[in-house]
C-alpha cells in the first residue's frame, strides 16, 4: 500500500513539473482588437470564469470637414473658430477639441462612373475630364483613389492606388451599356471601399459620381445609400451627365446625396462645363476647415445626430454633412 501511494505521488509530481513550461509560455492576458472606438479588451485568466475587462477610449469626439463661401459663392479661407456656431443634435457642443484650416489633408477618393446606356453621347468626353481631374488631384505617396464603373452592377476597374497611370488605364477600360443601379453603386463604394479607410486622423474621404442620377435596378434605396455614405463619413460630389436642359428626377437624386453628405451637385449643360465642374471640386477639396468637438448629452446608442454649423458673419454660407450615426457600445 505504501509503495502504491509513493508511486501515485511521483506521478502527480511529474505531471505538475511537465506543465510548468507551458504555463510559463502562456500570456497572462489576451488582447482582442475590435473595430470602432473600443480599441482593446484584455482577457484576464485570474478569474475562474474568464471575466472580460474592456478598456474604451472616448467615443464622443466628432470630426467634421466643412467649407465657407461668401454671397458670390467664392471660398473664404481665413476664418477662425469664433466665426462659427456649432450645434450637435440641436444643442451647443460641450467643447471644441480642435479647429484649423485644412488645405493639405490626405485624400481617399472614389471615382464612380455611370456606364449605362443613357450616358452614350458624352461618355468619351467624361472619361477624359475625369482623367484630367485625377492627374491634378492625386498626389503620389500622399493621396489614393479607385475607379469603379457601374450600370446594373459594379465594375471595379482599379483598386486604391496613388499611381495616376493605373487610374488612367482604369478609366479608359470602362465600357458603356446596360441599366442603372446608382444607389447600389454608392452603397458598395462607401461600404466596401471608403469605410475601410477610416482613420483617427482627419482625412478627406470623397466620392465623385458621374451619372444622370436615374436609377432603375438598385436593391438599396436612396435613403440607404445616403445613410451608408454618412456612416463612412464620405463627402459626395455629383456631376450630372444629363444634357436635356430639364430638371429631371435624376437631378434631384444627385442633389439629395450630395447635400446630405456636405458635398455638391453640378449640372453642366455644355460638355466643356464638365471640366469646370471637376475644377470646382478640386478647388473645394483644398479649401476646407476641420473641427473636432465633444457633443453635449452624448450617448453611444447608434442614433442619428444632426450637425449644424453656421457662420456668425453676415453673407457667409457653410456647407457640411448633415449629421452622423453615434457608435453603438
Amino acid at each position: 500500500m505504501k509503495y502504491t501511494n509513493r508511486t501515485f505521488g511521483l506521478l502527480i509530481l511529474t505531471a505538475a513539473l511537465a506543465a510548468l513550461p507551458a504555463a510559463a509560455q502562456a500570456p497572462s492576458s489576451a488582447y482582442v482588437a475590435r473595430s470602432g472606438n473600443a480599441v482593446s479588451a484584455p482577457v484576464t485568466n485570474d478569474d475562474p470564469q474568464d471575466s472580460v475587462l474592456t478598456i474604451r477610449k472616448r467615443v464622443d469626439e466628432v470630426n467634421v470637414l466643412f467649407i465657407a463661401t461668401d454671397k458670390h459663392g467664392k471660398f473664404v479661407r481665413n476664418l477662425n473658430q469664433n466665426d462659427f456656431n456649432f450645434l450637435d443634435d440641436h444643442k451647443p457642443v460641450r467643447s471644441i477639441v480642435n479647429f484649423r484650416r485644412e488645405t493639405d489633408l490626405p485624400l481617399k477618393m472614389g471615382l464612380l462612373i455611370d456606364v449605362s446606356g443613357s450616358v452614350h453621347t458624352r461618355f468619351e468626353f467624361e472619361q477624359d475630364a475625369a482623367l484630367s481631374f485625377m492627374q491634378h488631384v492625386v498626389r503620389p505617396g500622399f493621396d489614393k483613389a479607385f475607379v469603379m464603373g457601374f450600370n446594373a452592377s459594379q465594375d471595379m476597374r482599379q483598386e486604391f492606388t496613388d499611381n495616376v497611370q493605373l487610374l488612367a488605364q482604369g478609366v479608359h477600360s470602362l465600357h458603356e451599356g446596360g441599366g442603372t443601379a446608382l444607389y447600389d453603386a454608392i452603397y458598395h463604394a462607401c461600404h466596401d471601399k471608403l469605410a475601410k479607410e477610416l482613420s483617427d486622423r482627419p482625412q478627406r474621404r470623397a466620392l465623385i459620381i458621374l451619372s444622370d442620377g436615374d436609377d432603375n435596378q438598385s436593391e438599396y434605396t436612396l435613403a440607404q445609400a445616403v445613410e451608408m455614405a454618412q456612416r463612412a463619413e464620405v463627402i459626395i460630389y455629383a456631376i450630372s451627365t444629363d444634357d436635356s436642359g430639364l430638371v429631371l428626377r435624376g437631378d434631384k437624386n444627385l442633389e439629395k446625396v450630395a447635400s446630405a453628405t456636405g458635398g455638391r451637385a453640378f449640372f453642366p449643360f455644355k460638355m466643356k462645363d464638365i471640366k469646370n465642374s471637376f475644377a470646382a471640386i478640386e478647388d473645394e477639396l483644398r479649401s476646407q476647415y476641420v473641427v473636432s468637438y465633444h457633443p453635449a448629452d452624448f450617448d453611444a446608442d447608434g442614433r442619428y445626430r444632426s450637425i449644424e454649423i453656421s457662420a456668425l458673419k453676415k453673407d457667409l454660407q457653410v456647407r457640411a454633412r448633415k449629421g452622423y450615426y453615434a457608435p453603438r457600445q
